[in-house]
């Protein structure tokens, strides 16, 4: 691969048309920020193996080190998607591998950076596809500190490292987020439901905001589970939510979500307006939100 000489202390890109993002951020102070719409950076989480870094080649800005696979943001482009398009290029990161569970924004008005932690959720092998890594390895939560890091992601790894351990879960009784639409939804049940559903996976690409769900950081992405019962069971499945088909009653099976996922380390919260069921959640380890708490936050 052909590689352009850069300017004094510029990433290194080869060649082709250059993205307008790909330009340094001069601060009022007189620092530069690489990427002129921002960069962004991908902390992929594996269960058993740890967080993926890179090895930066040493002509690198703050070359030698080791960093999180990430760039500059292209025009237009959304943080996640920033994030998970440098993570293919610089470490040959499949997109379908990570599911993204927070953004971490760093913001200082003229220029930010974001790093997206995201769940391993098919094993992979990283590849070195770029010329700006001289190695990439998976490495132990715990001995990151060990390594020799580039300052900015040495700055956050403390609270990066803290994100790690949160999994939020939602759960959400169906039957009484819809009894409080006035759609129809006593005509036609499964109709109504998957309109709900419908709805709740935009909900869940989209993610929610850090400070609804009484979380640190700026948005989150839960795992979404969605209890119908009765003549909603017939309902499709919707990409992006486990929706779970009660065999008897909704309240039951809500109650048996709650501690399936309290007991895999989640902390969930359930949706529902149902007094007898709050009461039923809580004691049960989870956390109540109302139905116009989701009403509020869905497209």
């Amino acid at each position: 691969m052909t590689i352009e000489p850069p300017a004094p202390g510029e990433p290194r890109r080869p060649h082709g048309p250059r993205d307008p993002g790909d330009a340094w951020v001069v601060a009022p102070t007189g620092e530069r920020y690489w990427g002129r719409f921002g960069a962004a950076g991908l902390l992929a989480v594996d269960a058993q193996r740890g967080v993926l870094l890179q090895h930066r080649v040493s002509w690198s800005h703050f070359g030698d080190t080791w960093a999180l696979p990430g760039g500059a943001r292209h025009e237009g482009e959304s943080a996640c998607d920033g994030a998970l398009r440098e993570a293919a290029e610089e470490a040959g990161v499949p997109h379908a591998a990570i599911r993204p569970r927070v953004l971490s924004v760093f913001d200082l008005g003229y220029w930010s950076y974001t790093t997206v932690v995201g769940d391993v959720v098919e094993p992979f092998e990283p590849i070195i596809s770029d010329p700006e890594s001289r190695e990439l390895a998976w490495v132990p939560v715990e001995v990151v500190v060990d390594y020799p890091l580039h300052p900015g992601f040495a700055a956050s790894w403390e609270r990066l490292q803290s994100l790690i351990g949160v999994r939020p879960a939602v759960v959400v009784d169906v039957a009484n987020v819809m009894g409080s639409v006035p759609d129809g939804w006593w005509r036609d049940r499964p109709a109504a439901a998957s309109r709900l559903l419908s709805r709740l996976a935009e909900l869940a690409a989209g993610g929610v905001a850090a400070s609804a769900l009484d979380l640190p950081e700026q948005v989150w992405y839960p795992d979404w589970s969605a209890v119908v019962e009765g003549q909603a069971r017939s309902v499709d499945e919707v990409v992006g939510i486990d929706v779970v088909r009660a065999e008897g009653e909704g309240d039951d099976t809500i109650v048996a979500e709650v501690r399936r996922l309290a007991a895999s380390g989640r902390s969930v919260t359930v949706v529902t307006s149902d007094r007898g069921l709050a009461e039923r959640v809580e004691d049960a380890g989870g956390a109540v939100r109302g139905a116009r708490w989701l009403l509020d936050q869905l497209p």
